[in-house]
């Protein structure tokens, strides 16, 4: 059995999203019809095999946020064009986070558009990073500073991929899925796995399909930001530490911080804030910053986040809910990293 979500666009394209132990075994009818050949691309030690149903060849790129750069899209693209690949054909990213961006940012790019279908392998990607069209690589001033919207044409979560994926990994996981208990599905703990991550996929598609590409207008960044929620600091953290925290981690820590900064600023109570560090506790994750972080380098690193139109940019909690903050004053941002 199986769970499908379908993700609607405003403009009324729409693609599935398929969630349930062996679900891999839909990809050769989810890829686009009159397919001819794909470009599978993965990482070494994925062990996770995929049947395209027809001819397909593999495409190998580094393992962690390392080779999330443009040198990786390159190499992809020159491989696409000496195989041979055209507009008739497909990429399927197979793996976490980093393959689904940096594949998906590929497909994008190579001949202005090719088809692409996610085969997401740990929890990040299926709750996060593989649903809604997000692609692309760092830069060493930032995280994901390149990039484009190019929509999967299917997304594949096949839970038997969790089986076997480290501790650390699924706790990177439960970094996005506490961000969506404060975004609107506050009992995912409830859930079993195939209900959880379907709850947050369902949510995550009500986001993008109100504001695919993160609108930004002469009122600020548009509705989509709100799943920025956490990353703020979570990217600054990642890049200053050369990624020695996993993203979940460090959204997690980003959680925590953002509720501190919101009831510094008066728009939340003191029970609102121990509720974010019990969400992010309940989920066996540390919402402190680590020790000897330099705060005027993180300062530095957040203004340069793509949420930042208008001076230090937060998504903070308030009385309404979760909202996009920005000119934020960054000498109270300062003095709070360095008390950390």
């Amino acid at each position: 059995m199986t769970t499908e979500v379908e993700v609607r666009l405003a403009d009324g394209r729409a693609y599935p999203v398929v969630v349930g132990a062996g679900a891999r075994s839909r990809l050769a009818s989810l890829l686009p019809a009159g397919t001819r050949r794909v470009a599978v691309v993965t990482q070494p030690g994925i062990g996770f095999d995929v049947d395209p149903g027809g001819e397909h060849r593999g495409f190998l790129i580094g393992s962690g946020e390392e080779a999330k750069t443009l040198g990786t899209v390159e190499a992809l693209c020159r491989g696409f064009a000496s195989w041979g690949l055209t507009r008739r054909d497909c990429v399927v990213a197979v793996g976490g986070g980093v393959v689904t961006d940096t594949a998906g940012f590929a497909a994008a790019c190579y001949h202005r558009g090719v088809p692409v279908v996610h085969v997401a392998t740990t929890l990040l990607s299926m709750v996060d990073a593989a649903i809604g069209g997000k692609t692309g690589v760092n830069l060493p001033e930032g995280k994901n500073l390149v990039g484009a919207f190019w929509q999967p044409a299917a997304v594949v979560c096949d839970l038997d991929a969790l089986a076997t994926l480290p501790e650390g990994e699924h706790r990177s996981g439960c970094g996005e899925m506490a961000k969506y208990a404060f975004l609107g599905a506050p009992y995912l703990t409830e859930l079993d796995l195939e209900a959880a991550v379907a709850a947050c996929v369902r949510l995550k598609g009500e986001f993008v399909g109100g504001d695919e590409r993160e609108s930004v207008d002469a009122g600020g960044p548009g509705r989509r930001a709100l799943l920025n929620y956490g990353h703020t600091l979570a990217h600054a953290l990642e890049v200053d530490g050369a990624f020695d925290l996993r993203h979940g981690e460090a959204v997690a820590i980003g959680l925590v911080f953002a509720a501190r900064l919101a009831g510094r600023l008066g728009r939340i109570g003191p029970d609102r804030v121990a509720e974010h560090r019990r969400v992010v506790a309940s989920y066996g994750l540390a919402g402190d910053l680590p020790h000897g972080r330099d705060a005027d380098r993180l300062l530095a690193l957040m203004a340069r986040d793509k949420k930042a139109v208008d001076g230090l940019t937060f998504v903070l909690d308030g009385p309404a809910g979760c909202e996009v903050v920005p000119g934020v004053d960054p000498q109270v941002v300062r003095d709070m990293l360095a008390d950390a």
